[in-house]
Parts: structure tokens; sequence; C-alpha cells
């Protein structure tokens, strides 16, 4: 069983979807998305297995806890948690307020880890696996998003935390994307300039990172890793 945060849109909607195909049930989290978060839940089912959605805000403890009731009352076991729910705020790093710093922070690195901490004793007794979403802001200065990226190089960090704290029974790695899911509004110009910059010459898709996520869950000896899945675009910085 499974549970993926910000599981009803975008990356986090093509993880869930990916990993009901390959036989895991799933509870679907979301904050704001109920009607797509309704609709996986219905594709989840559709394909024959358990699904169950639950709405949270997760930069709170209280948010945290009711996803954790919501996994112990619907299905009473945790083998896999994808902490997908993020932000994607640009602002210029001079003109961050503390109150919009604090709310990316909140969402993007204090959320993940109170929903581990929430979830540590299912995953531990089911001797399950987390996989944390980041990306190569983690890496990068990418100064149009300075507090997105110092959320996501925490999240990195945190992910190695949580290898060694929560081992033996309990595996955490992550995942870097790079560009498999373009903002609906990015222009054809920008998408070619990013498979320029781009060693294999495409751009990826959030199968890409289904694979990986599936990869990860069936790989019992990796922990505290992170996996770039970018088509070579971080080489470029190298």
């Amino acid at each position: 069983m499974a549970l993926v945060t910000g599981g009803g849109v975008r990356l986090g909607r093509a993880i869930a979807l990916g990993l009901a195909g390959a036989g895991h049930d799933l509870l679907v989290h979301y904050n704001r998305s109920e009607e797509p978060a309704a609709e996986v839940v219905a594709a989840v089912r559709a394909l024959g297995r358990r699904a169950e959605a639950v709405s949270a805000d997760l930069s709170t403890p209280e948010g945290a806890e009711r996803v954790a009731r919501a996994v112990e009352e619907h299905f009473g076991r945790l083998d896999l948690l994808v902490n997908s729910a993020a932000s994607f705020d640009q602002a210029e790093l001079l003109e961050v307020d503390p109150e919009r710093w604090d709310s990316v922070m909140d969402l993007n690195l204090r959320g993940p880890f109170l929903v581990a901490r929430a979830l540590a004793p299912l995953l531990t007794e089911a001797r399950g696996s987390v996989v944390n979403m980041v990306d190569l802001s983690a890496f990068q200065p990418w100064v149009r998003y300075p507090h997105h990226g110092v959320s996501k190089a925490g999240l990195m960090h945190l992910t190695r935390v949580l290898a060694r704290v929560l081992a033996p029974a309990v595996r955490v790695n992550a995942i870097a994307p790079g560009a498999v899911l373009p903002p609906d509004d990015a222009s054809e110009a920008e998408l070619e300039r990013e498979i320029e910059r781009t060693p294999l010459a495409r751009i990826g898709s959030p199968d890409d990172i289904v694979r990986t996520v599936l990869f990860l869950t069936a790989s019992p000896f990796v922990t505290g890793q992170v996996v770039v899945v970018d088509g070579g675009r971080s080489l470029e910085f190298g």
C-alpha cells in the first residue's frame, strides 16, 4: 500500500497512477485539489486496486497526523510513502519576505519531515520505504526560485538523515527530476532551449519518474541516495 502526497495533480498524479498500475493500493493526499484527487481515486479503482483520498495541510503537525490516521483507518499498513506535495514559488531572493519564505519551507521541507515522523511506526512495521521528490534546484543555485531551491536542498539532506535514523527497517531515497513535466504555460521557445541544454536532446516524461520510483521500491540495498533523472541536464553545471 502506498501514500502519495500531492497525488491529485501533475507529477504526484502520474506517480499515483503508475503505482496503481504496478499493483499498489493507494491513499491519495491533496490539499485544495479535491476534484483531481477524486479522479485519481476513480482511476485507481478502475484498475482493480483499493483507493481513498484525504485532504490535509501538510505544513502543520495536525495535517500530518490526519494523513497518518487515514492510512491506519483505511489500510492498516504502509509500504511506501512518496513525498511529492510541494509549491514552486518564483521570486527574487531579496524580495522574499519572511512569511513567503516560511510558507515554502513549511510545505516543501517541514511537511515531508512531519509526514515521515507521523508514519514512521507503520513504515517500520511494514519494513517499507520513503521516496522524497526533490529537483535540480537542490544542487544548483536557481536564482529565480531561491527559497524553493533551499527547501529542496534541505529535503535532500533530510533524506540522508532519515535513511540513517529509520534504518534498518525503512529505506529512504530521493528523486531529482529534470524537465519531465514542463509548466502548462511554457512556450515552444522555452521548451526548445531546454532540449538544447539536455544531452539526451529531449524532454522527459512522468513515466521516467514512475519507473525510478518503482526501481527504488524494488531495490532493498539502496538507501540514502538521490537519483537524478534529467537526461543529463545537470551535466551543464559540472
